[in-house]
Formats: C-alpha cells, structure tokens, sequence
C-alpha cells in the first residue's frame, strides 16, 4: 500500500534576506545604471521610431 498524501506540496520557506545597508558607492552606482537604462530604452524606442 502507497503512504502517499494527495495534494500539492508547499514549498520549503526561504529564510528572510538581511536588509543591507547601502553607502553612497552603492547609491551611485543604482542611480547610473537607473540612467544608464532609461537612455538604453530611450535610444531603442527611438530606432523603431516611437515618440
């Protein structure tokens, strides 16, 4: 005989991340790439002739 429960299956529970605390290099470096970003989308939309 099979011991096996019916139903799915949760998932195992991921333990919580740390929130770290970012300096001003960290900072830095988000907000360059926020705008590195915004120009890549900017320049894509513009080859493809959007406004």
């Amino acid at each position: 005989m099979s011991s096996r429960q019916g139903g799915k299956l949760k998932p195992l529970k991921q333990p919580k991340k740390q929130q770290k605390e970012l300096d001003d290099d960290d900072l830095a470096f988000k907000q360059k790439q926020k705008e590195e970003a915004a120009a890549k989308k900017a320049a894509i939309d513009k080859l493809k002739g959007k406004k």
